[in-house]
Parts: C-alpha cells; sequence; structure tokens
C-alpha cells in the first residue's frame, strides 16, 4: 500500500500572507500539534527575507520559481530563485522528493473561506477531498490538475511527491486575523488526520461524491489600450466568491457607469476575486466550473 511517510508544512512562501508564517512557528514551538504516529512532519517557513520586507517578494514570485528548468538554471538567482533551489534540496528534490505530502499554506484577500486546492489526479486525493469535506463541511474543494504536468508546474506544492494547497481569507496582506488562523489551523489538522488513517487503513467510509470546483481560466479587469484601467469589478460580484455568475450578469462597472455582462455560454464560479496580490497583472478573478469528484 502506499505509504506517506514524510509531510512537509510550508508557510510563508509569500512574505506578507502572516497566516501561514505564524502557524509554521507554531508549529515550531508545539510539535505536538503535528505528531502523529505513521509519519514525520516538518514545518518549514520558505521565504523569511520577503516576511521582514513586509513584502510578497522581494525580486520574484517565489511561488512561480519551481519548474524542473528553472530548478536547474543556476543562471536564475536571485533570492526567491536561489530560494526554491534550497527549498528543492531540502524538501525534494522534485520528481523524486524525499517529502511523501507538502502541505502549502497561503492567504487570500478574496473571500473564499477555507479552501483546499489540489493540483494533481489520483485516488489519493480524491479520498483527501472527501474526508476534508466530510470533517470540515464550510470547506471549499479546488481542482487545478489539468493544466500542466507535475514536472512542468511552478508552485511550491508540486516538490512533494503529493501537494495541496491551503487557501483561506478573506485576510488584508500584513494582517492577522484570528479566525483565518483558525481555519487554517483547523483544515491542516484534517489533513493530517487524514494522512494518518490513510496510512493505517482506518478510514472511515467516505462520501462517494464530493462536491468540488475546476479552474477554467481567469479575466483581466477592463484596461484601455495604455494599459490603464477603466473599470472595476461590478460590485453584484465583489466578495462572492464560488457564488454562480450566469450568461448575461454584470461583472465589470467602467468608470464611466457602463456595465460589462459576462458573454460566456455557461454557468460559472469566481474566485480570487479582486485578489490584491495580482495588481500587477490585473487579473480581476478566476472563474471556475462546479464539479463532482467520485470514489
Amino acid at each position: 500500500m502506499d505509504q506517506i511517510k514524510q509531510v512537509a508544512i510550508v508557510g510563508g512562501v509569500h512574505g506578507n500572507e502572516f497566516s501561514g508564517i505564524y502557524l509554521v512557528r507554531q508549529y515550531l514551538a508545539k510539535p505536538e500539534q503535528v505528531r502523529r504516529a505513521s509519519f514525520n512532519t516538518e514545518a518549514v517557513w520558505a521565504n523569511p527575507e520577503a516576511h521582514y520586507a513586509n513584502k510578497r517578494y522581494l525580486h520574484s514570485d517565489l511561488n512561480r520559481q519551481f519548474k524542473n528548468v528553472d530548478l536547474a538554471n543556476p543562471s536564475l538567482s536571485n533570492y526567491e530563485q536561489s530560494r526554491a533551489k534550497v527549498l528543492n534540496a531540502q524538501l525534494g528534490p522534485k520528481g523524486n522528493a524525499r517529502t511523501d505530502l507538502l502541505i502549502d499554506l497561503h492567504n487570500t484577500t478574496s473571500n473564499m473561506g477555507a479552501c483546499l486546492i489540489l493540483t494533481q489526479a489520483g485516488p489519493f486525493y480524491n479520498q483527501l477531498a472527501a474526508y476534508v469535506k466530510m470533517m470540515m463541511p464550510e470547506a471549499i474543494i479546488s481542482r487545478d490538475e489539468d493544466h500542466f504536468a507535475a514536472e512542468d508546474h511552478a508552485l511550491m506544492c508540486t516538490l512533494g511527491r503529493y501537494g495541496v494547497l491551503v487557501e483561506v481569507g478573506p485576510q488584508p496582506q500584513s494582517v492577522l486575523r484570528q479566525d483565518v488562523l483558525e481555519l487554517m489551523h483547523t483544515m491542516t489538522q484534517h489533513i493530517l488526520d487524514f494522512v494518518e488513517l490513510y496510512n493505517t487503513s482506518s478510514l472511515p467510509a467516505l462520501p462517494t461524491q464530493t462536491e468540488a470546483f475546476r479552474y477554467l481560466h481567469s479575466i483581466k479587469l477592463p484596461m484601455n489600450e495604455k494599459g490603464e484601467r477603466i473599470g472595476m469589478v461590478h460590485k453584484n460580484v465583489q466578495d462572492r466568491d464560488y457564488q454562480p455568475i450566469y450568461p448575461g450578469d454584470p461583472i465589470f462597472t467602467l468608470f464611466d457607469g457602463t456595465e460589462i455582462s459576462y458573454d460566456g455560454d455557461e454557468v460559472v464560479y469566481p474566485t480570487f476575486i479582486n485578489e490584491a496580490a495580482y495588481y500587477d497583472n490585473n487579473l480581476a478573478m478566476s472563474l471556475n466550473e462546479k464539479i463532482i469528484i467520485e470514489l
């Protein structure tokens, strides 16, 4: 049977997402909170210098540095590119990792609640999703596994043999909210409990179907030919992550008062609405479809 022997909990990939940093500090101070009998757990603070500078990153987004081709390129040597290589040596190497499961902790400024994001597919992930949703009904399950092979995926969580993101919000950058921290801790504990039950063939009966959302694509804010923003997310969409957008619904309001409607043919579900971290690429939101994960 497949065994998870080494788990890494990573916080602070982005220096101004405080929940993961403080949770990793908590786990380092109280390792019994993440200790389970059948596997070892390592807590890792990924990007301390960005945190000390109170920035998302110093030079490059650390969570975009983990493609195999980039990890093998010595000319990529700014702070985050170098940190990625250090983390790959510590937790990987990617493709033959000593880490069986990597749990990457993140905050979002969007109103997404507690979201478990799966970047790969397979029975392990399906069972994990079913267990977390059963134990934590308010959790959202999101899948983004169809767009990249693992070696071509740039995310930190793909260093491990298995990897997931715990994304919790809303929380402003460089702020710590108790409710958000507690949600992140709760979901992380459920993941660790699942691994213990998985390893010992002690999983309870799981739901055969679990509702989830699958990423389709992202859309940008309205801009003019100079690349300047000329509108904003419509007030009826703002803060309504995972709520349906129907064809013809307004999604943007231009500064002159004009409304722009969604021109797709199918119902979609927005996430990362007005995410502050995406200021540099003018992303307005990601669009998802609703799916059912079956065991």
